[in-house]
């Protein structure tokens, strides 16, 4: 049986390497969803530290190894049931997010999570939440 958690959340290769890119330039980052309109239901990519986890707020996981991906607990509701894959888009988001001035923004394609998958999720203990950390 396979003890590791399903994974919830990962980059494209296009994000991979743009999120390379700035955390070369930026140093350590993560990543938060949150539930508003516009740019504000785009994933913003921070540097790691400037950027103040809500106490419920859940951690998806790490993608590219380390870099945290968070979401807010309302915004969370909806995705439960899905995987998200983070790409990366021509266009100029409006937001505070690190890859705005490189001419393109992060962006989530979603897929419902398989049978095989949510089974598994339902028997995994919570995500962790901002309260944790």
């Amino acid at each position: 049986m396979d003890t590791r958690r399903v994974t919830r959340v990962e980059l494209t290769e296009a994000a991979a390497d743009l999120l390379r890119k700035l955390t070369s330039r930026h140093g350590p980052v993560m990543f938060h969803q949150s539930g508003g309109c516009c740019d504000g239901s785009a994933p913003m990519c921070y540097p790691r530290g400037e950027f103040r986890v809500g106490g419920s707020d859940v951690l998806l996981g790490h993608v590219a190894g380390d870099t945290p991906f968070w979401m807010s607990a309302d915004q969370y509701r909806y995705w439960e049931h899905t995987h998200l894959t983070v790409d990366v888009v021509p266009g100029r988001g409006s937001g505070f997010s690190l890859e705005a001035p490189e001419g393109v923004r992060f962006l989530l394609r979603s897929r419902v999570l398989t049978d095989e998958e949510w089974q598994r999720v339902a028997a995994e203990p919570p995500l962790p939440t901002g309260a944790e950390g």
